[in-house]
């Protein structure tokens, strides 16, 4: 059985304080987009994960997809499985690759093994592998509150917009991307920012994270500022880095600078 578990970007995200259990509450608004890895399982004689695509960090039995599959194997029944992931999601670049890998891992061994599983029992399980993960699980915008673990379903549809993904070939550590942030309370929530005509929203939906990386990579700050040069509607950051995506009306050559990073169009 294949599935293609997709990327997410942030619509806004704001730090609003330090917890006291060293995580931070922040709120965002997660939006699925069409660029996405490959998931396959099958039946085997001992359990194996196999990858391929973009190299991924830990590549042994402890990843995320096998964290998952082990986390069901705990609960039920399940035979031997060889798992396989093409990675095309850029990792370290704030899409949620990882975290949509896990999610859509348990979303496919449930199908594949009928386990009687509805994706509310399956969210649980997903909390354990990640902040995010949930999200993924019924993969459709959400605001997300807390850890980014609370969340809600937003009607929110951006099918008349194109999309423009440029990833920077950096990768930001999540060590790295709170190093320089400062929370503070928003004066407007993300929820509501968000549903405002798209065209309001520069100016007024900023990323919290972008100060961080800014500081850390200048370039960054020259790669927003190229985007609205295109003639972007809107330009962010997505979550905490380093991927940038900006809308337009239409798609549109894109800029000679823009032009040595890694980038997507796509339509939403």
């Amino acid at each position: 059985m294949i599935v293609y578990p997709n990327a997410k970007i942030n619509l806004g995200l704001n730090i609003v304080s330090k917890r006291a259990d060293g995580f931070h509450n922040l709120e965002t608004v997660f939006y699925p987009i069409p660029l996405n890895d490959i998931l396959e399982v099958t039946r085997a004689e001992e359990s194996v994960f196999s990858a391929s695509g973009i190299d991924i960090p830990n590549n042994g039995g402890d990843n995320l997809v096998m964290k998952a599959y082990a986390l069901l194997k705990n609960d039920f029944a399940i035979e031997a499985l060889k798992i396989h992931l093409h990675k095309s999601i850029p990792i370290g670049a704030g899409l949620g690759g990882g975290s949509a890998d896990c999610a859509f891992a348990l979303k496919v061994i449930r199908d594949y093994c009928r386990l009687p599983l509805s994706n509310e029992q399956l969210k649980p399980y997903a909390a354990q592998l990640g902040s995010d993960c949930t999200f993924f699980i019924d993969n459709q915008a959400s605001y997300a509150w807390g850890k980014g673990d609370e969340m809600e379903p937003m009607n929110l549809w951006l099918k008349d917009y194109h999309l423009l993904l440029v990833y920077p070939n950096l990768h930001i550590s999540t060590a790295q991307a709170y190093a320089h942030v400062k929370p503070k309370k928003p004066s407007h929530n993300v929820r509501d920012l968000v549903l405002l005509p798209v065209e309001e929203w520069k100016g007024r939906l900023e990323n919290d994270f972008e100060l961080s990386a800014f500081t850390l990579y200048p370039e960054l700050q020259n790669l927003k500022n190229e985007l609205y040069a295109m003639g972007a509607i809107y330009a962010c950051m997505s979550g905490s880095g380093s991927s940038f995506f900006a809308i337009f009306k239409e798609q549109k050559e894109v800029s000679e600078p823009l032009k040595k990073y890694s980038k997507w169009w796509m339509e939403l």
